[in-house]
């Protein structure tokens, strides 16, 4: 939980234009991705289940009060995902350190729910991105996304 507040909030402070457009974090991965094969992980069954933390913090916000059909928006929208997929790379790998004071058994517990804590938020908001840049591209914004 402590993690998740100090990344959190590092991410925050993030300066838009660091947002703007994908690292090769966020940027396009070596497999193939589309709507599609998010949409066959049953992304539309449980994409409402997923908290978003986007507000938690001042001057934060919450990625669907973003949904319009205005493109300064919608821009901004594709930045918090970019923002949110960060922050969820970022906190994945602290299950390592309780290695650090628990046995085996506990490590293992921690790595089964870091990866079903971060792993469908990673996938939302790639989801998300790639549904949003065509939807940019059509009201005559560039996505700037790498893709």
């Amino acid at each position: 939980m402590g993690w998740s507040v100090l990344i959190g909030a590092l991410a925050h402070r993030l300066p838009p234009q660091v947002l703007e457009s994908d690292s090769w974090l966020t940027g396009p991965r070596p497999w193939p991705e589309s709507q599609q094969s998010y949409e066959r992980l049953g992304i539309q069954r449980w994409k409402s289940l997923l908290p978003d933390a986007g507000d938690s913090l001042p001057g934060g916000v919450r990625k669907n009060s973003l949904m319009r059909r205005d493109p300064t928006a919608l821009q901004r929208l594709v930045q918090e995902t970019r923002r949110a997929e960060l922050v969820h790379l970022a906190l994945w790998p602290f299950w390592l350190v309780t290695a650090l004071w628990l046995p085996p058994a506990g490590v293992l517990i921690n790595l089964v729910f870091a990866t079903l804590f971060n792993v469908p938020c990673l996938w939302l908001q790639r989801y998300n991105r790639l549904r949003l840049q065509p939807l940019l591209l059509a009201l005559g914004r560039t996505p700037a996304s790498g893709r």
